[in-house]
């Protein structure tokens, strides 16, 4: 049997089991809250959910090729984005306990209007839509190359399997689903590392001196990263979604927790990269990686792009339907809800044949949004509605001076790959900041 009709039993089967053990939503509560027999995910679960949703196979791709470009500093530099948990999580707890909100949408309406939650939605729901086809193509890479008939086939069966589970129990299954894969995903990576460091050559030492720290080979990435997590983790429903299922303290515990296991997840899982570099191997890392040391690796690293797909697309899927039925309040039942997740499934899978280029989904629907900054970090100050408005605009034309590259180069003060990334963000949160509060110092005058 060879490889490829391994991975089509490994997805079917997997797929299937998490189909059957799923549980059934039959009320609101269960499928757009997670709330299972009335009692809602605790800290281990939560945590568990929120580190393997956000551990997609786009993300662990990229942090296995950043292994191999810059070496550990590559890894380091990709897992700073995990500080988003630790800043979503302390935000939503001061919303939930200080604020009363109940959801981000019930805070912007009452802080900035209807209009302003809207554009909101617009942003998120397009963040949701680009998640689709961004995973998929991933799992469709490991069946056959770009535009053959095994990459496409595979896209669809993925999609469709994941989706019947996800139409089985909404928010239910994917919580319950993502305990089961982030335990695979442990199995799967500690096999992996297991097998790189029996090999003779390759130690601590290696890994250590991989990479240079210097701006050039990796810090710029790191800090744009570390820039973006003011912002980022609140275009991306997955996350916060999860935050308002659980009580106030159980969900700020597991983000933090999620913070520092999520960020070590992925330099672990760039060690694969850092393996590849040794080795003198181009291309993809995971996947020379696995071929390198035969099918059964091979097998495990396609296994873990599995799980982790599925668990984030089984996610956006339940956060599709909970943004249309919930929080825009379009109509809250069960059936509603799993319509639009058959739409979500079908709209996200379209790009796929179009040849859409995996845009580094990451980096650039991270500065498009950018402007979110100051409307939740400072969310307890009082200004304007005109606010919103100027921050999030400023933050989507930063966006797109980084999309065509016309950013003046005058103001780029370091070298090297993802320069233009960092001082896009430097230069876009700082003058979103000014223009949020721009309008509170008119109105003090």
């Amino acid at each position: 049997m060879d490889v490829i009709n391994w991975q089509w039993l490994l997805i079917i089967s997997s797929s299937l089991i998490l189909f059957f053990l799923s549980p059934l939503a039959k009320t609101t509560d269960q499928f757009f809250k997670a709330v299972h027999q009335k009692k809602t995910p605790n800290t281990l679960v939560l945590t568990g959910s929120l580190i393997i949703s956000w551990i997609f196979a786009k993300s662990i791709t990229n942090a296995a090729n950043l292994g191999l470009s810059f070496g550990l500093v590559g890894g380091v530099a990709y897992a700073g984005y995990y500080l988003s948990f630790a800043v979503a999580g302390i935000i939503i707890y001061q919303l939930r306990t200080k604020g009363n909100f109940k959801s981000i949408h019930e805070f912007l309406i009452s802080k900035f209007g209807k209009n302003a939650m809207a554009i909101f939605s617009i942003l998120i729901a397009f963040r949701l839509f680009n998640e689709v086809w961004s995973n998929t193509m991933v799992i469709g890479s490991y069946f056959g190359l770009q535009g053959s008939s095994g990459y496409y086939w595979a896209i669809i069966v993925f999609t469709l399997l994941t989706l019947s589970y996800a139409l089985k129990g909404g928010l239910s299954s994917s919580i319950f689903t993502d305990v089961i894969q982030m335990v695979l995903f442990s199995v799967l990576l500690a096999i992996i590392l297991g097998t790189i460091f029996t090999t003779d050559d390759f130690s601590t030492t290696q890994i250590v001196s991989s990479g240079t720290w210097s701006f050039e080979l990796g810090l710029n990435l790191f800090f744009a990263a570390i820039i973006q997590s003011f912002s980022y983790p609140f275009h991306d429903p997955v996350l916060t979604d999860r935050g308002f299922i659980s009580s106030p303290k159980v969900t700020r515990k597991s983000f933090l927790w999620a913070s520092v296991l999520g960020a070590i997840c992925i330099v672990l899982f760039s060690l694969i990269g850092v393996y590849a570099q040794t080795k003198g191997m181009s291309g993809q890392a995971a996947v020379e990686v696995g071929k390198a040391f035969g099918v059964v690796i091979l097998l495990v690293i396609n296994f873990i792009m599995i799980t982790s797909a599925a668990s984030t697309l089984d996610s956006t899927f339940s956060s599709f339907s909970k943004l249309l039925a919930i929080d825009l309040n379009i109509k809250k039942t069960v059936s509603f809800g799993r319509i639009t997740m058959l739409i979500v499934a079908v709209l996200g899978t379209i790009p796929v044949f179009l040849n859409a280029e995996i845009l580094s989904a990451t980096t650039i629907s991270g500065t498009m949004v950018i402007g979110l900054t100051p409307i939740f970090i400072f969310w307890k100050v009082k200004v304007p509605k005109i606010s919103f408005y100027l921050s999030v605009f400023c933050g989507l034309v930063f966006g797109f001076f980084l999309i065509f590259d016309i950013f003046p180069e005058a103001l780029i003060f370091t070298k090297g790959k993802y320069a233009s990334l960092l001082w896009v963000n430097v230069w876009g949160i700082l003058s979103c900041i000014i223009l949020y509060f721009i309008p509170r110092w008119i109105k003090k005058q």
